[in-house]
C-alpha cells in the first residue's frame, strides 16, 4: 500500500518558497482567480498542493511556471526555499532600452529663469 501524498495549503506554499512577501498577498492572488494549478484556475487558498504539482501565477511583470518538488516545512532562507520547486518559467528576452536624448523634454523652472537671465536687455 503507497502512502499518502503529503499536502499543504497553496498560499502558505507560495508564501514559504518566497514568491510572495506575507501570506496575506500569496491568498489574494489565489483568491483573485490568477493561480493555476496543473492548468485549472483556483480560487480557494485552503488547496492542497503537493510534489509534482505545477502551479502557474504572475509574479510581478512576469508569468511564473514551477514545479513543486517538495511541500516545505518552514519559511526559511531563499536558497533552502529555491529547493522547494524547479522554474520552468521560458527564459524572456530583455528589451532594449530606449537611446538617451539629449532634449529631456520641459524646461524645469531654474532652466526657464536661467534662459531669461542669458537675454538681451529688451528693446527700448
Amino acid at each position: 500500500m503507497s502512502e499518502p501524498r503529503t499536502t499543504i495549503r497553496i498560499d502558505k506554499w507560495l508564501w514559504y518558497a518566497r514568491f510572495f512577501k506575507t501570506r496575506g498577498l500569496a491568498r489574494k492572488q489565489v483568491t483573485g482567480g490568477h493561480v493555476r494549478l496543473n492548468s485549472e484556475k483556483i480560487s480557494k487558498p485552503a488547496q492542497g498542493v503537493g510534489a509534482g504539482d505545477t502551479l502557474t501565477f504572475a509574479q510581478g511583470s512576469r508569468i511564473r511556471v514551477v514545479r513543486i518538488v517538495a511541500p516545505g516545512a518552514r519559511r526559511g532562507p531563499a536558497p533552502e526555499a529555491a529547493t522547494l520547486y524547479d522554474d520552468l518559467t521560458p527564459v524572456q528576452e530583455k528589451r532594449p532600452t530606449p537611446p538617451k536624448t539629449e532634449g529631456k523634454g520641459r524646461p524645469t523652472k531654474k532652466d526657464r529663469r536661467n534662459m531669461l537671465l542669458s537675454r538681451d536687455a529688451p528693446l527700448e
